[in-house]
């Protein structure tokens, strides 16, 4: 491996590899590469809890603090208790200086603070990894927040990214786990995922999209950006009051609606995911607020995704199937939506899907965490060496911290009845959208190219059947084995009927009286007999003994 690396980055590359070594996948690394972590290895004995993983990616920085959210998804990587612990894994770190704030606000958008605001808070209300949030109001009176992209932010991520990328290549070239879980794959979606999450006005864009997508629920509140006051590195957004769901007291959700707020959530990520294919990927208990009076806020649509439509009909197949527990039909819909690797089990990967959607067919007996199912899936897939795409991976992150919000509002939820009730819904909304201008219009150019292409495509048949050059491919059966299979029965027939013909021309001979005798029967009658007999023991042996058996079919087919 290449190491001509900077300082800093030859400091995170030696912590990579460490934290690779200390939780026992040294087979992942280099054993040359052992040496850049010196004495500060492995001076712990027994297997590291799933709480220092997440310990250890938070003290590394915004970038690993990231990368184990992401992990949080991959059940095909790790087990439950560390996709547990990942999934609690919050970036909230230290702020920095309000001397850097006012320095980046006032040059991104081109006037001090004290001008563009009316006020403007010091400390800030939320810092994370990327940024830090603090409260202000607009000249206009306007109550906002103003969202501060940390400096230097954007050069240490690259450096890390492409410390992870020599560490990725390396192992899904030198091993089989790589080979099986394209470590490659999946820091590519990390590196897109966190490019996106640092322009602030791609997340301005999703802000708006989003409250044109759910503007039919009446519970779901989306902050609007302020486009004036919005750059790549500064986004300001209507203050909306609240309190994230998981602190607010069990009092004061007593007071509300729990079970009418957790559906309506439920319902507008189905659209998001399965209508509009533009979904909120991260609605994970920290970017969900109560607001004060009694609507959730979805908050930090930094982290969104794009579903193409034939990849949301087969979603909408699979989360029908796994509600009405259809275990088959699941593993044949996740088949459509991924592609197998040159090792695929193709029997397993069926069998283990459809277990797993038959122990959870009774809805009655315990909660159904479709998040977990769905994540379930990849698992197998990746045991089966099956692909799937990153769209599914994001489907799954998005599910999983689904059921934790709509749990807390309502421990009784049942999803499969959401599922179930919405799917007419869903396809009598697709129907809709197929029938839409736009729609119609591309189906209408569609059509237009196919008449102004059709003249030709005509002549060209034309003149290859004239030339005698047109000819025709069909995927068929061996025509050389049906005619000696025709052939074969017409020759038995032909033989059977030549031995009825001899036995019954001797049967009428018998009555002529002859003087030549075989055992006192006349001659010519027996010996036809005899002939006839020999013919009728041949072909019986040929047919017994040589005919081909057909063959059985085994359970495969």
């Amino acid at each position: 491996m290449v190491l001509s690396l900077k300082t800093e980055r030859l400091k995170r590359y030696a912590e990579i590899v460490g934290l690779l070594v200390k939780y026992g996948r040294s087979d992942l690394v280099k054993q040359s590469d052992l040496g850049l972590i010196g004495n500060t290895a492995i001076e712990k004995t027994g297997q590291p809890k799933a709480e220092e993983l997440a310990s250890d990616l938070e003290g590394l920085g915004p970038t690993f603090i990231k990368l184990g959210q992401l992990l949080s998804t991959r059940g095909d990587l790790l087990p439950q208790p560390y996709l547990d612990a990942l999934s609690r894994l919050q970036d909230q770190i230290a702020p920095f200086s309000y001397e850097e704030v006012e320095r980046i606000v006032s040059s991104e958008l081109g006037g001090r603070i004290s001008k563009l605001f009316l006020e403007f808070d010091n400390e800030p209300t939320a810092a994370a990894s990327l940024a830090q949030v603090h409260r202000a109001t607009m000249r206009d009176g306007r109550e906002v927040v103003v969202k501060v992209q940390r400096p230097h932010i954007r050069g240490q991520i690259v450096e890390d990214l492409e410390a992870l990328e020599q560490i990725a290549e390396f192992i899904d070239a030198h091993t089989e786990t790589g080979k099986r879980y394209e470590f490659t794959n999946m820091l590519a979606d990390l590196r897109q995922s966190l490019l996106h999450e640092l322009d602030f006005q791609r997340e301005a864009s999703n802000l708006l999209r989003l409250r044109r997508s759910l503007r039919e629920f009446e519970n779901i509140v989306i902050p609007e950006p302020v486009e004036d006051y919005t750059t790549s590195r500064v986004l300001t957004m209507d203050y909306i009051p609240g309190k994230k769901i998981t602190d607010v007291s069990p009092l004061r959700l007593m007071e509300l609606d729990t079970s009418k707020l957790a559906e309506e959530v439920f319902r507008a990520y189905l659209k998001q995911m399965l209508v509009d294919g533009f979904f909120h990927a991260d609605p994970h208990p920290g970017n969900v607020f109560i607001t004060e009076d009694g609507c959730i806020a979805l908050l930090d649509l930094g982290m969104v995704a794009h579903i193409a439509e034939n990849f949301r009909e087969n979603q909408l197949r699979l989360l029908l199937a796994i509600s009405e527990a259809r275990g088959d039909e699941a593993a044949e819909v996740s088949k459509k939506m991924g592609e197998p690797k040159p090792n695929f089990d193709k029997q397993d990967f069926e069998h283990r899907v459809a277990n797993l959607v038959a122990q959870h067919a009774d809805v009655e007996l315990e909660r159904i965490y479709a998040g977990k199912i769905v994540l379930e899936i990849q698992r197998i897939a990746a045991d089966c060496w099956f692909r799937l795409p990153p769209e599914f991976t994001m489907i799954a992150k998005a599910m999983m911290n689904l059921d934790r919000v709509v749990y807390v509002l309502d421990p009784t939820f049942n999803p499969n009845e959401i599922i179930r009730h919405e799917a007419m819904n869903i396809m009598t909304r697709q129907v809709f959208q197929s029938l839409e201008p736009g729609s119609l219009l591309s189906r209408a150019i569609d059509v237009k190219e196919f008449v102004e292409r059709l003249p030709t495509r005509v002549n060209k048949i034309l003149d290859a059947v004239g030339n005698n050059e047109l000819k025709i491919g069909v995927d068929a059966i061996d025509e050389k084995v049906v005619l000696d299979g025709l052939q074969k029965v017409a020759n038995r027939i032909t033989l059977g009927l030549i031995l009825a013909a001899l036995i019954v021309g001797a049967a009428l001979m018998m009555r002529v009286e002859t003087s030549f005798r075989i055992l006192g029967y006349p001659g010519f009658p027996a010996i036809f007999f005899l002939l006839a007999a020999v013919a009728a023991l041949v072909l019986i042996v040929n047919i017994v003994f040589y005919d081909e058996k057909p063959k059985k079919k085994s359970d495969d087919e």
